[in-house]
């Protein structure tokens, strides 16, 4: 074997020792899962059970009714993610590839919708949506999902498509392809490296967010993962080990959607940032 360079064994060192400070509170989170509540506050937080209690899993699917709350999360998750990518994609192509007069402020227009803390939107967007009737529903919750995602995604996928080959382009008008077929056909497949990372970080985000679905859906039924998990926790006591195995039953469809499409995240992350 070759010897490796300093340079790069203290690379290999470095992240090795960011993933084990990462792994950490997952494995605390794992240890905990598998106490019982009394062994939780009998003992110190880092000793392994005195009993190992695999069952907490199957307590917290069947109590904590995790298999609604992840059904309404990947309701959401499948409808927002696709459409609001979709809808990013028709902006960035056509800011880049139609020689749009106004490209760089309607972008920058864009782009400034991420320094905008959602936070200041609550009031007005409870106004809005129960004017429209769409007040606790999973409608209005994925409009203003794909609202506060558009200009991520269109950041990205901006970087990207300016760096597909105006050739492409040229060849395809030169075989009388519409606007439509360039982008359907053309650079959407080109582009499925930066399509495939938007995917992982905007359902993880979908997913995991908690502040917008706990005020706009008041439904227990109409829960999601993030805001169903509660439920564990009492007026006077909570349940920590239930809730942390629910917590990690959670992550389950976030890595298996990581693992799907692991494969083309830095690539796209590359095309971005060289867009």
């Amino acid at each position: 074997m070759k010897k490796l360079k300093p340079s790069r064994l203290l690379f290999y060192i470095f992240i090795t020792s960011f993933a084990l400070v990462w792994l950490i509170p997952v494995f605390f989170l794992f240890l905990t899962s598998l106490k019982s509540n009394g062994d939780l506050f009998g003992n110190p937080l880092y000793a392994l059970p005195e009993e190992f209690q695999w069952g907490n899993f199957v307590e917290a699917w069947k109590e904590g009714n995790l298999g609604m709350y992840m059904k309404n999360s990947l309701i959401i998750s499948v409808i927002k993610v696709p459409l609001g990518i979709f809808v990013a994609a028709l902006a960035a192509f056509g800011l880049t590839r139609l020689n749009f007069k106004w490209e760089k402020p309607v972008y920058l227009f864009i782009i400034l919708g991420m320094t905008i803390p959602f936070q200041a939107c609550l009031v007005p967007l409870v106004i809005m949506l129960n004017k429209v009737n769409l007040m606790d529903t999973h409608v209005g919750l994925i409009f203003i999902y794909i609202g506060f995602g558009i200009p991520m995604a269109t950041l990205i996928l901006y970087g990207f498509f300016k760096g597909i080959p105006n050739e492409l382009d040229e060849a395809a008008r030169i075989d009388g392809c519409s606007d439509l077929f360039l982008f359907l056909r053309i650079i959407l497949p080109v582009a499925l490296p930066a399509i495939s990372t938007l995917v992982i970080l905007d359902f993880l985000a979908t997913w995991n967010e908690f502040l917008l679905a706990q005020i706009f859906l008041t439904s227990d039924e109409l829960k999601t993962i993030t805001t169903g998990i509660m439920s564990f926790k009492g007026e006077y006591s909570t349940n920590y080990p239930l809730m942390m195995s629910g917590v990690l039953l959670s992550v389950l469809p976030v890595l298996l959607v990581y693992l799907i499409f692991q494969k083309h995240f830095v690539n796209g992350f590359g095309g971005a940032v060289k867009g």
